[in-house]
């Protein structure tokens, strides 16, 4: 039963549809944070950092979420200018939709461009 929680879970966030994963408040407010932090960076706001604070998240997880996030973000920006790719057999059903379009709702700074 667990699994399959987390399998429609990880479904849901692949296609990029955050009402669909189940999330808690918390979860959806830190993903909509790195969500805004991948595509607009200089978009992040204080009341934005405010409410993932009183959604109980501490300043050190904030941050670690900010690090993790700008980590990947690094990461993706070198593959694509060397041309790095995932091999297929490694994403068997194509390119997630969340990484093409971006998310279904949530962040409404969302452009609709890749999310990299």
């Amino acid at each position: 039963m667990q699994g399959e929680h987390h399998s429609a879970t990880a479904a849901a966030l692949r296609a990029g549809d955050l009402a669909a994963a189940g999330l808690d408040r918390a979860e959806r407010l830190l993903l909509e944070f790195v969500g805004t932090l991948t595509r607009h960076a200089y978009r992040i706001t204080d009341e934005q950092v405010d409410a993932l604070r009183e959604a109980g998240w501490s300043d050190e997880q904030i941050a670690e979420a900010t690090y993790i996030g700008a980590l990947f973000n690094l990461f993706v920006r070198l593959a694509d200018a060397f041309g790095i790719h995932p091999e297929a057999t490694l994403e068997p059903d194509g390119i997630p939709p969340a990484v093409l379009r971006g998310p279904v709702d949530g962040d409404s700074s969302s452009s609709g461009s890749p999310a990299h």
